[in-house]
């Protein structure tokens, strides 16, 4: 995989450089809460434009049906680029039309444009290898190079991701350097104690990670939403609770692994619960109780691992050389339900190992929770494609930028 260092190496002064980027932020009302992934793309776009490129930079935000949808403009995250760079930065209200080849045809050397959604356009998440080839077609018109630096994107075959490095020469950005180094730090010569937190609403997201690493890591502790599935899988009550009833023997099966292969499978012993989900949007006060893993009452839902679990877990992380977090352990955007989570944050923080952060809600409760990211090893952008690396994958967007 040829490096965005080798490029600058080269030279790329006036020439037109495709960023193919993540910046598929947070929205509220139209206004970013979360600008990591924009702030985590800067250094590659700015090393470009001080070098003299002409940089378009491009990337998907949201899931838009293939159509053009106001919610899923990239006009905010165009525009907070632009204050981060301290330089304008023109925006084109289309993908591959007139208003992107004016955009980019009016840049000067030094100068960044950004794209609209790229999913705007039906071709770049299409199944159909012909019409995501045209997509990438009309976007290799734009540029002279390509530099792959949307690391929340690689494990998706698309146009932009998957066909467009194919037609023009091809590079990783930092971050996808960077990403990737880290992720080797993780499956080759891995450090021990090797611990993973898993937390997150689902554990059916999580049951191909799990499946590695229970042949991996040395313990594994489990939280969020996905743990009351484990507990049903233990035998205990977990009133109205998230639960995927159809996990359970998987489950079943993973805790009966993790016993003979000797690797610790930590779950909850207490659990914060209340009879109704909090309101996110208020962040009222809400009547909650802690309550015995085994004691959940029938009308109430487990909402975040309790105080003995948050000790339980800290103790779990303290000797650990290297860690890997996904997911949180409750609902953290509510104050009454972000304690687990942040424990496991600042145990991280404490300990003197290697801690990977693998992106999606954890990283955003790092910010949230008010954590200074840089007392963690490393804060990933991509949190599925994280995941899918941890599970051995090929992804698409790695592949396409290594041949």
């Amino acid at each position: 995989m040829k490096t965005i260092d080798e490029l600058l190496a080269d030279g790329v002064s006036g020439k037109r450089v495709f960023v193919r980027a993540d910046l598929n932020v947070p929205l509220a009302d139209g206004t970013i809460t979360d600008d990591g992934r924009i702030r985590a793309v800067l250094p590659t776009i700015k090393a470009l434009a001080d070098a003299g490129a002409k940089v378009v930079v491009a990337s998907h935000l949201g899931r838009p049906k293939g159509a053009p949808d106001p919610a899923f403009s990239l006009l905010p995250a165009a525009e907070r680029l632009g204050e981060l760079l301290g330089a304008p930065v023109a925006f084109a209200q289309d993908t591959v039309g007139p208003a992107a080849h004016d955009a980019v045809d009016g840049l000067q050397p030094g100068q960044v444009a950004v794209i609209e959604n790229l999913r705007f356009n039906p071709g770049e998440t299409a199944k159909d290898d012909a019409e995501r080839g045209e997509f990438a077609d009309r976007l290799a018109a734009l540029a002279d190079v390509y530099v792959g630096d949307g690391f929340g994107a690689v494990h998706r075959k698309h146009a932009s991701v998957y066909d467009l490095p194919a037609r023009l020469p091809h590079y990783a950005g930092h971050l996808i350097a960077n990403e990737v180094g880290v992720l080797k730090k993780l499956t080759e010569d891995v450090k021990r104690p090797y611990v993973v937190a898993l937390g997150g609403a689902k554990v059916s997201d999580k049951l191909a990670v799990i499946d590695q690493l229970l042949g991996k890591a040395d313990r594994l502790l489990v939280g969020g939403g996905m743990a009351y599935t484990f507990l049903k899988a233990k035998g205990y009550e977990v009133g109205i609770s998230l639960l995927q009833e159809d996990q359970v023997p998987a489950v079943t099966e993973y805790l009966e692994r993790a016993e003979k292969q000797g690797v610790e499978l930590v779950l909850p012993v207490d659990v914060v619960v209340s009879r109704e989900f909090p309101d996110l949007k208020t962040k009222a006060p809400t009547e909650n109780t802690v309550v015995d893993a085994d004691k959940i009452p029938a009308d109430q839902e487990g909402l975040d691992i309790g105080p003995k679990t948050r000790e339980l877990y800290a103790s779990k992380l303290a000797d650990a050389a290297t860690v890997f977090w996904n997911g949180p352990m409750g609902v953290f955007e509510h104050p009454d339900y972000a304690e687990g989570t942040k424990a496991v944050a600042q145990a991280l923080v404490d300990s003197d190992g290697f801690s990977v952060v693998g992106g999606g809600d954890s990283a955003a409760a790092v910010r949230t929770l008010g954590f200074d990211e840089n007392a963690f090893g490393h804060i990933s952008t991509g949190g599925g494609a994280s995941l899918e690396y941890l599970e051995g994958k090929t992804l698409p967007g790695l592949a396409a930028l290594e041949d």
